[in-house]
């Protein structure tokens, strides 16, 4: 065949080629030929369909959002929230798997069976499943702010309530326990305050449903039970909970059972309980020297006649005999914890039961809490299509005893007399003197203090099959029945000659039922994941109660109130409502560029009638996977880089039911020789009143270098809070204190930082750290429209939400100083003041802004050390730039009655004290001492080792780890006083009758696992 003919057959289609002047057999051949190549091309081309399931290597979790790609080609798929994914692929194809905090993988397609891939994680919290409300996302897709808690922290801490085992832990989350009273629990604030005199608490959600307003308390949590808790931080994350979100958002959700055969835990520790600081009061020696010197300061032309002012203490000091008021008042404190639970289940049915039990004898005297607590949790798949469960708990508390009054303790002379005559406690010590009575009497009292919470959820889970794949619709449930009792009897032996009788109790029943539709479906790189809530809850409070006085003896105690000759009884009811609807769309586009758009309304009781009840809080977020893209890939240095932007609207309703309501008290009087009841001014209502709102811009950037040894988190935020809820105070004469109103503005920004690196890896030794950091400043923008400051209440326009409003002191006026042209009626000793205003008196216009009551910053470092089966964890907590009043300088002497705390001094003529003012010293001008209660702490410090496995086969154990912990240990500071972060109250203000002073504790315990 020459050139010619090849050209002219080849330029031919095939049937021109049958055609051809060619041999019949000969054209036979070529067409068969020709079959065959034909063929083999379209079967070697041929696409078909992949179906496989993406899980974790180690944990066998599903991977979600991984992203699955026909390597070279244009073909990609995501996984879904059960890790399953469906791609088209060609004979021959490789595909290729990756997932941020994993390593990528490359197989070859199997047409045959449902592929099932596992990936070997890099860094397992990227690639984490984190609870960011009314569903879940994976880590790597979220694009608002939120932060999870170390779950180690849940474990192995003396802690009887969930909010101390954050404090600390989590950047922008300030959590101060002011009070170490057994069974007590902490303030929380979430990126600083928003607001004036509204509430500043965080909402709190619990398995979905919500937690706070139902009348529960943190300590009915169990943290054993506790899986896991986000906190949501910025308004894309926050806004999906309306007008309970603006100042941020805690997610709890508790332990569920899984696939596989029982596994029974068994948790528990024991240890001690002291006072961390002890503040010691002057020595019986020094009490008598400061009785003198205050007698020469009060009286310097008089003798002192006696060496102490009571006939008790002189008695006493002549005998010798002397009490250590603080030693009587505290004792040994002991906790004590015992969990045990089992969880376990099928592919049908999965449970987890728990049991707990917690013990606590305080520190001071008479103090003691106890918990007991159950919970069942049931998951169970009923069809392919219908899944329902339910989560059950019960908790209750034991507040019951008497208690020893710490301040009157810390205050008492020496020489007092502790006992009688008669072996019972001397009612006055310091006899003639009445104002200082035992602080040891609160023990005769009879006090009962208990609440209950029995809280039932369950929820029922459609998905319809034959219909729109990736839809689901949930129902929710939830009832929670708070109880409360209370009654407390003061007698003869408690210095109450009539004998005093209250009894109290409450019951709060909250319902909530939520419908929530979701659709989640991938299209190659696009996945879209639908949420959207309707909603409706309703809370009921009632209260009653009841006292008496004017008993004939004290054997009743509080059981026969009618056996008092006076009775009187209180009662209240109040109901709160709330109707939600939401939506939220989150798209992703080949987990590269993530969007976030969020609506809801709400509708709630507490606002005023006047008004639209109802508020829309939008909010929006983006993210950019920068990682993701081809260009990064190269770059080994970098694993992770995401940027986030969003910003978003949410609203505070935190005032009280009724609160827009005009009420009225009621008041006895007499009236024709008769006692009437009448009506009183109680609460100006306000029936325009409506929520406050926030809106928040946030930007924020996750990274991951070095192979994941260096990963982190940076969020800056801005938020404007207007209309705010504000307590307007009226002229008294109106009737009325104050006025809740829609008024001012504040400001408030803040940046965020946490950095996790591994220091150090070999093969028997690891160091980890964790670092956080916040910075956070809020100012008030305006008050009433005007611009001006509010003088009475401490609130100025451009300065911090609360602050110190004081004079500025320069020292002590010391002998021979003169006075005359600043403060001619100071006296030596008396303490000297600033004249800001140079008008050369010291009048209130010389005040100044001192300083701010929160922190400038927070920060906390944990280093974890591993050395084969040891682990060493120490975690420090700081707390900077904050002042505030300091009620242990500001004791007042009371006429040389009070013992002193030997760390404050006082001046003399001879020491020229500096800083302390002379014990005649009146203060006058009522100024608070400000000082910096900046500290530095090694909050929480556990050694632990776990098991070898060749050990726990032949103890048949699955798994076992002992460990000691020791929390608050160690305090850094230059606060003079109990603690830094305690509130202290002297007598008559605040809580003082239940001062308490921060305490130590170091337990040891063990966490066991039956096979």
């Amino acid at each position: 065949m020459n050139k010619m003919n090849c050209k002219f057959i080849w330029g031919k289609l095939p049937n021109e080629i049958i055609s051809s002047p060619f041999r019949p057999a000969s054209r036979l051949f070529i067409l068969g030929f020709l079959l065959i190549i034909f063929s083999s091309l379209n079967a070697f081309g041929q696409v078909k369909k992949v179906a496989g399931t993406v899980t974790d290597a180690e944990t066998n979790e599903p991977v979600i959002s991984a992203t699955v790609l026909v390597k070279g080609k244009k073909a990609a798929a995501t996984t879904d929230a059960q890790g399953n994914f469906s791609i088209a692929a060609s004979e021959g194809d490789v595909l290729e798997i990756s997932s941020v905090g994993y390593k990528t993988m490359e197989v070859s397609p199997d047409f045959n069976l449902t592929m099932q891939i596992k990936l070997t994680a890099t860094n397992r919290e990227l690639g984490a499943v984190v609870v960011v409300g009314y569903g879940t996302r994976k880590r790597s897709d979220v694009t608002g702010s939120v932060a999870s808690v170390p779950k180690a922290r849940l474990s192995q801490l003396p802690v009887t309530n969930v909010l101390h085992a954050i404090e600390g832990s989590v950047a922008g989350v300030n959590i101060t326990q002011t009070s170490s009273v057994p069974g007590s629990s902490a303030s929380v604030l979430i990126r600083g305050q928003n607001t004036i005199t509204a509430g500043t608490g965080p909402f709190i959600v619990v398995d979905g449903i919500p937690f706070s307003k139902t009348g529960a308390v943190t300590n009915d949590i169990n943290p054993n039970d506790i899986a896991s808790i986000e906190i949501l931080k910025d308004a894309s994350a926050t806004a999906i909970y309306g007008v309970n979100g603006a100042n941020g958002v805690i997610l709890i959700t508790t332990k569920r059972g899984t696939t596989g055969r029982p596994v029974i835990r068994y948790n528990a520790y024991m240890g001690f309980d002291n006072i961390a600081h002890m503040l010691e009061p002057l020595s019986p020696q020094a009490y008598v020297k400061k009785y003198a010197d205050w007698w020469k300061q009060v009286n310097p032309t008089q003798t002192q006649t006696n060496v102490l002012p009571n006939a008790y203490e002189i008695a006493n000091y002549n005998a010798g005999k002397t009490v250590d008021w603080v030693d009587e008042a505290t004792q040994q404190g002991i906790i004590q914890d015992h969990n045990l639970s089992i969880s376990g289940g099928t592919k049908e049915v999965k449970y987890f039961l728990s049991g707990d039990y917690m013990k606590q004898k305080g520190a001071v005297k008479g103090y003691q809490y106890h918990r007991a607590s159950l919970r069942a949790n049931l998951d169970v798949n009923v069809t392919d299509y219908l899944s329902t469960g339910t989560s059950l708990s019960y908790a209750n508390n034991n507040y019951d005893g008497g208690r020893v009054n710490f301040y009157l303790a810390a205050a008492m002379s020496p020489y007092g007399t502790e006992y009688s005559s008669t072996g019972a406690y001397e009612i006055y010590p310091m006899y003639p003197e009445l104002l200082y009575a035992n602080p040891m009497l609160g023990l005769n009292t009879d006090r009962t203090d208990r609440s209950n919470n029995l809280t039932g959820n369950g929820y029922v889970e459609i998905k319809p099959l034959g219909l729109l794949k990736g839809l689901k619709f949930r129902f929710n449930a939830g009832y929670t029945y708070v109880t409360t009792r209370f009654g407390s009897y003061t007698g003869r032996n408690a210095n109450n000659t009539l004998g005093a009788a209250n009894a109290s109790s409450s019951e709060t029943n909250n319902w909530v039922i939520e419908n929530i539709l979701t659709y989640n479906r991938s299209w190659g790189v696009h996945q879209i994941d639908f949420t959207g809530l309707y909603s409706a809850q309703e809370r009921n409070y009632f209260t009653f109660g009841a006292s008496a006085t004017g008993f004939i003896n004290d054997e009743l105690s509080f059981n026969r109130l009618e056996a008092g000759a006076t009775q009187t009884a209180t009662s209240y009811r109040d109901k709160y409502d709330l109707l939600s609807q939401m939506a939220r769309v989150n798209y992703s586009y080949d987990g590269r560029y993530l969007l976030t758009l969020t609506a809801r309304r709400d509708g709630s009781s507490v606002m005023g009638a006047n008004t639209d009840k109802y508020g829309v809080f939008p909010s929006a977020a983006l993210a950019w996977n920068i990682s993701k893209e081809r260009f990064m890939q190269n770059i080994k240095l970098v694993d992770n880089l995401k940027v986030r932007g969003s910003y978003g609207k949410s609203g505070n309703e935190a005032i009280g039911v009724y609160g827009t309501i005009t009420t009225e008290g009621t008041v006895r009087f007499p009236f024709g020789g008769a006692s009437t009841i009448g009506v009183l001014a109680s609460n100006l209502g306000n029936a325009d009143l409506h929520w406050e709102s926030s809106n928040t811009f946030n930007a924020g950037v996750d990274f991951s270098i070095l192979k994941s040894r260096i990963t982190g988190t940076i969020d800056i935020y801005n938020t404007r809070t207007e209309g705010l809820l504000l307590r307007r105070n009226l002229p008294i004469i109106t009737g009325y204190s104050f006025v809740l109103d829609n008024l001012g503005k504040t400001k408030n920004n803040g940046v965020e930082v946490t950095l996790n690196t591994v220091n150090i890896t070999t093969k028997d030794f690891k160091w980890e750290s964790t670092i956080n950091f916040s910075s956070n400043k809020n100012r008030i923008v305006d008050l009433y429209g005007d611009k001006k400051d509010d003088l009475g209440n401490r609130w100025f326009i451009g300065q911090p939400i609360s602050v110190i409003y004081d004079y500025k002191m320069a020292g002590v006026w010391q002998t021979g100083e003169d006075r005359s042209q600043t403060d001619p009626t100071a006296k030596d000793g008396d303490l000297k003041f600033v004249d800001m205003n140079g008008d050369k008196q010291i009048t209130a216009a010389d005040r100044i802004v001192l300083g701010q009551t929160a922190p400038k910053w927070i920060g906390g470092l944990t280093n974890t050390f591993h050395y084969k089966n040891f682990h060493l964890n120490v975690f420090i907590q700081t707390f900077q730039g904050a002042i505030k009043n300091n009620v242990t300088l500001t004791y007042a002497d009371e006429a040389g009655r009070m013992n002193l705390p030997v760390a404050t001094g006082y001046w003399t003529a001879e020491n020229k004290n500096n800083t302390r003012p002379s014990l005649a010293y009146t203060n006058s001008r009522g100024y608070g001492y400000a000082s910096d209660n900046s500290y530095t702490r090694i909050k929480d410090v556990t050694l632990s080792y776990t098991f070898s496995q060749n050990i726990l086969d032949k103890l048949r154990l699955g798994s076992l780890t002992l460990y000691a912990s020791g929390r608050n240990l160690y305090t850094f500071t230059d606060w003079i006083g109990w603690d830094p972060e305690h509130n202290y109250s002297f007598r008559g203000s605040g809580d003082w009758t239940n001062n308490y002073p921060i305490t130590r504790s170091i337990v040891f315990g063990a966490n066991v696992t039956l096979r």
